[in-house]
């Protein structure tokens, strides 16, 4: 799973003791949990247990957290910190193709959709990488291991 994690402001935790209470509480946070919230009842999924337990890991490490709908569009800006890259490197990933986008008059849109799949692609790409030169390290008896 992706999460974007980036730029938020603002203090969250006001005490430790709210810091203590909130990791106690990821903590419970399991598959098959029924969280109440008045008279209305949830039952967590796997996928979302998973979720809050990240975006909560995150928040508890002072990490600024930003949610973004899969569909939003977004400037090339908000798309090159999202990714934390410069702009016109990811201006260049658009126009070399590697990042689908389209133009409004002048300006170019990307969905945060495709910065996922960009994403999830490069890190593949890299894990490929490594696991090939990982591989001809053993072969060459250079004492790498995986």
């Amino acid at each position: 799973m992706w999460y974007a994690v980036n730029t938020m402001s603002g203090v969250l935790f006001a005490t430790r003791t709210a810091h203590e209470e909130l990791r106690r509480f990821r903590e419970r946070l399991t598959p098959g949990k029924v969280l109440h919230l008045e008279e209305v009842s949830l039952v967590l999924t796997p996928e979302l247990a998973q979720l809050l337990q990240d975006l909560l890991g995150a928040l508890l490490r002072n990490e600024p957290v930003r949610v973004v709908p899969l569909e939003a569009e977004l400037t090339t800006s908000q798309a090159a910190e999202l990714l934390g890259v410069s702009r016109p490197y990811l201006v260049r990933l658009l126009e070399e193709g590697e990042i689908p986008y389209r133009k409004v008059g002048t300006h170019r849109r990307v969905l945060a959709k495709d910065l996922l799949a960009y994403l999830e692609a490069s890190k593949k790409k890299g894990q490929d990488l490594l696991n090939e030169l990982t591989r001809e390290g053993q072969e060459l008896g250079l004492g790498y291991t995986e």
